[in-house]
């Protein structure tokens, strides 16, 4: 009888015993669970967080983008350039008519090199050919502004209106079958605008402009000191001046000259992607 009362004394021990294991066992279990529960909230909460930041950076990105491209100049009836908001009023436009002739490529090479922005205004003629585009092609992925300067040069005031669409239009065509992208800039030769080439530009998305002054095709000018030093220190040279040149050999050899000396003069030139354009 004794034994068998020790036999079940020691038994109730063990019994007692591994509950109380299983007990704590499942207080870890439960424990575990609960730290799983808020490492999976902590995880969902970062994650959200990651999320809220990455959205806000997107979001200034997108408005620092959008404050890069916004228009900051616009033209004025005098042909120069103002600013629309508090942008820098001492700036100057570089601009090149006639390309791509002879010079135009080696000019935008120069521009690039020094950082200079410009518009590079074509004649249809020098575009018709494989090596004409190539050349266009090449000065537009160098990153400059490519205007339209109608298709043979003609005066748009002695022609009919179905013939300056055709001088205007075909240019604008033969730009985008190249570059992909239309002019967004308009001169008209000899500056010689009528009430129809003006309407038409606009309705293609152009921008009219004549310039402030230029000099290259004057007989005395056309050498490269004489050019450099009149194009920096002429009495037209005003904040938003809008400069005229062309594709010459004279004009290229004094192109570095002219740039250098309008920054020394203080004016920061003018980057065509921030002109107001229809």
């Amino acid at each position: 009888m004794k034994k068998w009362s020790l036999f079940l004394f020691i038994l109730l021990i063990m019994l007692a015993a591994c509950s109380e294991t299983n007990g704590q066992e499942g207080q870890e279990k439960d424990q575990k669970a609960e730290e799983n529960v808020q490492t999976s909230d902590d995880s969902g909460q970062t994650s959200e967080d990651e999320a809220d930041k990455e959205d806000s950076e997107t979001k200034e990105e997108a408005e620092e983008a959008t404050a890069d491209t916004a228009p900051q100049y616009e033209l004025t009836g005098n042909w120069s350039f103002q600013p629309i908001g508090d942008a820098n009023p001492k700036v100057a436009l570089l601009t090149f008519d006639d390309s791509p002739d002879k010079h135009a490529v080696e000019m935008a090479r120069l521009l690039k090199e020094k950082g200079a922005p410009a518009i590079f205004l074509v004649n249809g003629h020098f575009i018709d050919s494989e090596e004409g585009k190539q050349k266009l092609k090449e000065i537009y992925e160098m990153g400059f502004a490519i205007g339209n300067h109608t298709a043979t040069h003609a005066n748009l005031k002695d022609l009919t209106e179905e013939q300056q669409r055709e001088e205007i239009v075909s240019v604008s065509d033969t730009v985008e079958e190249i570059t992909g992208e239309r002019p967004k800039f308009f001169r008209a030769p000899f500056g010689s605008n009528t009430d129809f080439s003006k309407r038409l530009a606009e309705e293609e998305g152009m921008l009219v402009m004549n310039w402030t002054y230029g000099y290259d095709w004057e007989k005395q000018y056309q050498n490269p000191e004489a050019l450099a030093d009149i194009m920096v220190h002429s009495e037209y040279l005003n904040d938003g001046a809008n400069l005229l040149m062309h594709d010459r050999e004279w004009t290229y050899q004094a192109l570095g000259d002219i740039v250098d000396g309008l920054r020394e003069e203080g004016y920061e030139l003018l980057d065509p992607a921030l002109i107001q354009t229809p």
